[in-house]
């Protein structure tokens, strides 16, 4: 078995949603990285905004000293309406391990769910509930999670009918009447949004 020199931790967020991009996270560090310094980090669902927001300042000082690096990759709504989600998360993965310039034979890779590296990177696996076990890929989720968020809030003000700002997109009733109300907007994932369209079909809004 060769030896690894980084462990790379890989996650996806914002796969459900009805609007907005589906982001992926990657957070690399060196086999000498001393995990005391993120001791404590969960999966990103299970921590409230604040205390994300605290790890992605910690994982950011991290960086500027030299333990780790992340990056973020996203696939934007109109991919995945053209190309489907399983594409549009795979594009954003590969897009992560170029941006944070990982080569399969130094690196080992550590994926939630059902994630999967390019086959060049030959170690990787793939571990259910990954992302609440491995550290590597908490943090992965984390920086996902959150700049996924900070979009999101941002784009409601673009789009101020649909209070993604509360939601991030996902589909909530006050998500669901703001499509009946408004119809849907560019953010929308048409592919997501079926069942809905139908009741709008015959209607002034926009589907």
């Amino acid at each position: 078995m060769k030896s690894a020199k980084y462990t790379i931790g890989i996650d996806e967020v914002g796969r459900g949603p009805l609007a907005g991009p589906v982001f992926v996270g990657a957070v690399i560090v060196p086999n000498h990285f001393d995990w005391e310094t993120v001791a404590g980090v969960r999966d990103s669902k299970k921590l409230i905004p604040r205390k994300r927001e605290e790890w992605y300042k910690k994982l950011h000082e991290l960086r500027e000293g030299g333990y780790l690096n992340f990056t973020t990759a996203s696939s934007s709504a109109q991919m995945i309406d053209e190309r489907g989600i399983v594409f549009a998360i795979s594009s954003a993965l590969a897009e992560c391990l170029k941006n944070i310039d990982a080569y399969p034979a130094e690196c080992e890779i550590l994926l939630d769910g059902s994630l999967h590296a390019p086959e060049e990177f030959t170690m990787q696996r793939t571990i259910i509930g990954g992302d609440d076990i491995e550290p590597v890929i908490s943090m992965a989720s984390i920086v996902a999670k959150v700049e996924r968020d900070r979009l999101m809030t941002g784009l409601a003000v673009r789009f101020p009918d649909y209070g993604f700002e509360s939601h991030k997109g996902y589909g909530t009733a006050l998500h669901m009447q703001a499509i009946r109300n408004f119809g849907m907007c560019e953010l929308h994932r048409r592919s997501f949004c079926r069942g809905i369209a139908l009741e709008l079909q015959g209607s002034k809004k926009s589907i």
